[in-house]
């Protein structure tokens, strides 16, 4: 199972927020390439990086945003999972040559369902990851601050048989919390719609990873961590050996 940790970009900075909430943010480094080479040290295997001014729609931190990409890209070796406000097929070319590895595209998907097989296609589906953000299993859009009618399931499937092979799985009351990850809920939208699932949100600490490895049969194939390798909760090294 893949542990990637989280680097959150706002205004060029590295900060977290709590259940998306743009007024409840907590900054943890100006430098963001140095925070990727820390977690490079500790092991890394891969970095989620996104960029919330641009799920948030604020263009000008965004444009910031994407030069700090840039600027990670050069500091480390390591893939990098980038998404936050990509809502077209040159959103998403414009990441990938800036350093990204695979995007993650979620509002855009809501809006314009064809938006997935056409990136697939063009990009190849292991370069595409589907973003599906829910409270109460309804997948939230435009940096969490809007709530569609559709249901993550519902929008999994027809993914799926769009090509797409992976999602990130978020269930946002918990993100931030520190109060636990749905690791249920995750097992259960991987049986559902037939993709890998990279669980997000609440995690804790070691017995939260240790319950997602046992779901690898199940179509869990990652997690995110952010507030526990932040605040020290969670090590990431202790969590990324023993996962080897």
């Amino acid at each position: 199972m893949i542990i990637f940790p989280a680097i959150d970009l706002r205004r060029g900075r590295c900060v977290r927020l709590r259940q998306g909430d743009p007024a409840a943010e907590t900054v943890f480094g100006d430098d963001p390439a140095a925070v990727a080479r820390h977690w490079a040290e500790q092991g890394a295997q891969w970095l989620h990086v996104v960029n919330l001014d641009g799920a948030l729609g604020d263009q000008g931190p965004a444009a910031l945003n994407l030069l700090r990409l840039a600027e990670i890209r050069a500091a480390v070796a390591l893939p990098i999972q980038f998404g936050g406000g990509l809502r077209s097929l040159e959103d998403v070319a414009a990441a990938l040559e800036l350093g990204a590895t695979r995007v993650v595209l979620g509002t855009a998907l809501v809006q314009a369902p064809e938006l997935a097989a056409a990136a697939v296609q063009r990009f190849g589906a292991e370069a595409i990851v589907a973003g599906l953000d829910a409270r109460a299993g309804l997948v939230a859009t435009h940096g969490w601050q809007a709530v569609s009618a559709t249901p993550a399931v519902e929008l999994g499937q027809g993914l799926r048989h769009a090509g797409v092979l992976r999602a990130i799985y978020t269930d946002i009351a918990r993100d931030g919390m520190l109060s636990g990850v749905d690791a249920a809920g995750s097992a259960e939208l991987a049986r559902q719609t037939g993709l890998g699932i990279i669980a997000s949100g609440g995690v804790r600490d070691l017995s939260d990873i240790r319950l997602l490895k046992k779901l690898e049969p199940h179509g869990v194939e990652g997690v995110i961590v952010g507030q526990a390798i932040y605040t020290g909760s969670l090590d990431l090294a202790e969590a990324v050996n023993g996962e080897r």
